[in-house]
């Protein structure tokens, strides 16, 4: 048996027009998935479907839908079903993030003491109820096969938090500042994992984790740096460095694994 193998199996990844979304639907794709890709955004989503399609796996698909929106995710499943009869992999991708590369507030509104509590609820709708919805209402469909793979992507701060010291600019000034929202939320998910994964274990639904490190996206030299001093690996990620951990996490190779945390970080977490 082929244990990388995807061949036949459908997988619907949210947050797929984003840079590791794109990556992880090309996996899929690449081992042999049926792959739907899933985003708000329109015309991202259709070019995320134009490089997906470009590795040659089965034709993928694009359909938009809003993970804190029951009814989008109840409108995806319905369509995924009535096309394929079945639903196997669930990459739960989609997330807010604060980034170094692009800041959504300034660096003072930033901060732990004035971070506004409109920007935390919406960071844990995203991050957590995105994870929930979708693990519902398409879980829910292949609990009732007994069969499929759901694969919760979090993050290395769901594990440890951020160190400041990442986050000083070159003159030594400070600059970006991590919130407590996202590792907040990440660490919701990685619980919510080992939630799911007890609850549909006797369903034939593994619920695992995949924790990535940090992804070289366009943020400045020092920045980069500083990160890569920091990772035993000497560097931060390409984006297709989890490649080979979602087809893992995906297929038959991983079938005696669920509720795991699978960290996938250079090394970052290990000191």
């Amino acid at each position: 048996m082929n244990t990388g193998s995807l061949e036949g199996r459908v997988a619907v990844v949210t947050g797929a027009a984003g840079l590791l979304g794109r990556q992880h639907a090309m996996a899929l794709s690449e081992a042999g998935a049926r792959v739907v890709l899933t985003d708000l955004d329109e015309d991202q989503l259709d070019a995320a479907v134009h490089e997906v399609a470009a590795v040659g796996g089965p034709a993928p698909r694009g359909i938009l839908a809003d993970v804190t929106d029951p009814a989008t995710i109840h409108t995806l499943r319905d369509w995924v079903l009535s096309r394929w009869q079945r639903l196997d992999i669930l990459v739960n991708n989609a997330a807010l993030n604060d980034k170094v590369e692009s800041p959504r507030l300034e660096v003072e509104a930033s901060k732990f003491e004035h971070y506004p509590l409109a920007q935390w609820r919406r960071m844990m709708d995203v991050n957590v109820t995105g994870v929930f919805l979708p693990s519902q209402i398409l879980g829910c469909e292949m609990a009732a096969r007994g069969s499929g793979s759901i694969i919760n992507v979090a993050s290395t701060y769901g594990l440890v938090g951020p160190d400041p010291s990442l986050y000083i600019r070159a003159d030594g000034t400070p600059g970006f500042v991590k919130s407590a929202a996202y590792p907040a939320s990440k660490g919701a998910v990685l619980a919510f994992t080992r939630f799911l994964a007890a609850y549909w274990g006797h369903a034939g639904v593994r619920v695992n984790a995949l924790v990535p490190g940090g992804v070289e996206n366009g943020q400045d030299d020092h920045f980069r740096e500083t990160y890569s001093k920091r990772t035993p690996l000497g560097r931060m990620a390409g984006p297709h460095d989890y490649r080979g951990a979602i087809v893992f996490l995906a297929g038959d190779s991983s079938s005696y694994m669920t509720g795991a945390t699978l960290v996938v970080d250079g090394g970052f977490t290990a000191w």
